[in-house]
């Protein structure tokens, strides 16, 4: 996930999905990855505190300053690069699995009180963000349990 000023997703052309200040979050969903998985995701990006307090230190949750969040699912994220000049994807879950846990976490992050506009599964997108510090943050299911 990245802290943004300003985000968006357009498909051929259109914009599907944009926020202002808030949160970029890229999704990649593993073979492995289950309901569980989904609501340690949804309160770690609603209360993961790294947006600044008035002292500049981070502090505050996306939740804390009222900002948004852009989920954008990306499959890319698992590519297995060890072997090879090809990325593998093996790792990563398949279509039919992994759209209905992409849509569970968007809604688990609705019902936290986070506005969240979203990409399009399986649609090739466009994906504009303005990077603020630039602060970006790798959290992996696997290691928050």
């Amino acid at each position: 996930m990245q802290r943004v000023d300003e985000a968006s997703v357009r498909v051929d052309g259109e914009c599907v999905g944009a926020i202002g200040r808030g949160l970029l979050v890229f999704l990649g969903v593993g073979r492995d990855d289950g309901p569980d998985h989904v609501e340690a995701m949804a309160d770690k990006i609603a209360g993961l505190r790294i947006f600044a307090d008035e002292e500049g230190r981070m502090a505050r949750s996306v939740t804390d300053v009222g900002g948004a969040v852009l989920v954008v699912p990306q499959f890319t994220l698992w590519g297995d690069v060890r072997r090879g000049r090809r990325p593998s994807f093996d790792g990563a879950a398949p279509p039919e699995r992994a759209e209905p846990l992409y849509e569970q976490l968007v809604e688990r992050l609705r019902a936290r009180g986070l506005e969240v506009a979203t990409g399009r599964f399986r649609a090739m997108m466009k994906v504009h963000g303005v990077g603020d510090g630039p602060v970006t943050i790798l959290v992996d299911t696997d290691r928050v349990f």
